[in-house]
């Protein structure tokens, strides 16, 4: 089994980000008019891409991590879950951005040594189940702003971007989703709306290549990502991956 690595977000964080849904269309040729009639699929895959990430001479901590997943995924064979940054969209109650809450259980406890539970402060729960290639994905909102249009999610490392839908009945929605489900969501299952994630390979093989001036204090790196869709397609058809 390949290994898969999770892309330290705090560590190696972007200064900038891109998380851009590149869609496949299909052409119908041109019309006698001159015009060429697109169609919209439900498929479709992620691209993204983080920028100045900050590295400074002195954290060797950053260092290593970089050139250890570099080492790990060895060019685009490789597989990394990335974070999806998505705080500008999340529907987070108070408009703006919410860290996770820290709560005891219901009966008061916490964890042995103490510390508390954590919990999102966005809670999207699948209200029926559903398979591949579904487009649309029925949901119930436990807690958070009731507007989910244009928020991003992922489930297990499967990543979604909502468009509108129907409006909906309490707090059921039936939402569009973008690219088509690539793997089966069972009901009651809760989805990550506030740190969602990506499973991807590098764009390209040298996309984790470094220069290293020590002259200078403080440099940045930048890398690219693209969804592995050839790893969904292979765990969908049962092969193994």
């Amino acid at each position: 089994m390949t290994r898969i690595v999770t892309w330290p977000y705090c560590l190696l964080s972007p200064r900038q980000y891109a998380v851009n849904l590149t869609p496949f269309t299909r052409s119908g040729g041109r019309s006698l008019g001159g015009i060429e009639p697109v169609t919209r699929t439900d498929l479709g895959y992620w691209r993204i891409d983080y920028r100045d990430i900050h590295m400074s001479v002195r954290n060797r901590e950053k260092w290593q991590w970089w050139s250890a997943i570099r080492s790990t995924l060895s060019g685009r064979a490789g597989l990394v879950v990335v974070r999806a940054p998505s705080g500008l969209i999340a529907p987070f109650s108070s408009n703006s951005f919410e860290g996770e809450i820290l709560t005891p259980h219901s009966d008061g406890a916490s964890f042995s040594d103490g510390s508390l539970y954590s919990q999102s402060p966005v809670s999207l729960q699948v209200e029926e189940s559903a398979e591949i290639g579904d487009t649309v994905l029925r949901v119930r909102l436990i807690a958070g702003r009731p507007s989910l249009f244009g928020i991003r999610f992922s489930y297990k490392h499967a990543l979604y971007e909502t468009g509108f839908g129907d409006d909906p009945v309490g707090a059921v929605w039936d939402l569009q989703i973008s690219p088509s489900l690539v793997a089966p969501i069972p009901a009651g299952e809760v989805l990550n709306t506030t740190q969602p994630t990506c499973l991807c390979h590098l764009a390209e093989d040298n996309g984790m290549d470094i220069d290293v001036n020590r002259v200078e204090k403080f440099m940045s790196a930048s890398v690219s990502f693209v969804q592995a869709t050839d790893y969904w397609n292979a765990l969908a058809l049962g092969e193994p991956v």
